[in-house]
């Protein structure tokens, strides 16, 4: 069957829709650790296509109250340890909901500062793992809450520089191998911060836009497949740094129609493959920084639309 050349829409909304009644698959109980990000992925593709309604707004609601914790912190799911990633996700769920004022602000934000060290970095959880992904995490979430007061921003950004590497990427942690993903958590944390002038804008963006392989699509470090979700992480980078035509987008958008399921919707990890809700923001996500598809602004360092950040409180820091 020849790939489809053409976006979708109805079909993935009705995909995501759907998401939630397939209790009788075997995936649907692997996924369990990763439902309040399932949710975050499937109701923000719906807000970018223009059908965030399309999900019964209560139920969103309920659902991510059902999985705070008296610490403030929100598991993937019901009776799931916090975590900042899922903290994160709840936060932009509420937000694109209008439903910040159910949650006790300043409780949320005392939890994700919490999880601050004193090198400035942050641990996902009480284990102390440290990820650029979680400092991320914790800059969104309290610029979302209007509460980046409470931590040590500035050693925060040190940590972040640390991250660089001489190849012109950012890895995991200091000294970590560089990757497009954690470009995009290094540099969307400074963006975010507005300290994006300590980023070498044009040694950054050769490192990502290397990452085109001749098929169109992107990949995530060197001699690696090219996977939808780099539409995201790569593209997206370049889009903070104001250099996405350092890559050829007809092609990459070819390569994200590919990956779509023209039957049952959705979008895979790249043409053929099983499609899920993960790639499909993220394919979606990379169209709408393209500018194709009819598709809402997304914002490169939120990975929110633009008409949902309108929202957000003036900022603050230490």
């Amino acid at each position: 069957m020849a790939a489809p050349t053409s976006f979708v829409r109805e079909k993935h909304i009705d995909f995501i829709q759907k998401l939630d009644t397939k209790r009788e698959d075997v995936e649907y109980w692997y996924s369990g650790h990763l439902r309040m990000s399932g949710l975050y992925w499937g109701l923000n593709a719906l807000d970018i296509m223009g059908e965030k309604d399309k999900l019964p707004r209560e139920e969103v609601i309920d659902f991510v109250l059902s999985c705070q914790h008296s610490s403030g912190g929100f598991g993937a799911n019901v009776e799931y340890d916090p975590h900042i990633l899922y903290t994160l996700s709840a936060v932009q769920i509420l937000f694109m909901e209008d439903a910040l004022n159910r949650i006790d602000i300043d409780k949320v934000a005392d939890y994700v500062a919490s999880m601050q060290l004193p090198d400035g970095s942050f641990q996902g959880d009480q284990w102390g793992e440290v990820d650029t992904r979680f400092v991320y995490s914790a800059i969104q979430a309290l610029r979302i809450l209007g509460r980046l007061e409470k931590i040590n921003v500035d050693k925060t950004v040190e940590w972040i520089q640390k991250c660089y590497n001489f190849d012109g990427g950012y890895g995991l942690v200091p000294g970590a191998e560089s990757h497009a993903a954690q470009i995009w958590t290094s540099i969307g944390t400074l963006s975010i911060l507005g300290r994006l002038d300590l980023v070498d804008v044009d040694n950054v963006a050769w490192w990502l836009a290397e990452r085109q392989v001749p098929n169109g699509g992107l990949n995530g470090r060197p001699d690696k497949l090219p996977d939808v979700c780099y539409s995201w992480w790569a593209l997206s980078s370049l889009a903070i740094l104001e250099k996405t035509n350092w890559v050829d987008a007809e092609k990459l958008r070819s390569f994200i129609l590919a990956a779509q399921d023209p039957d049952g919707g959705g979008i895979a990890d790249r043409e053929g493959d099983e499609v899920d809700v993960f790639h499909t923001l993220f394919g979606i996500c990379g169209l709408s920084l393209l500018g194709y598809e009819n598709l809402d602004e997304v914002d490169p360092s939120y990975c929110l639309t633009k008409r949902v950040l309108e929202k957000l409180p003036p900022p603050t820091s230490k």
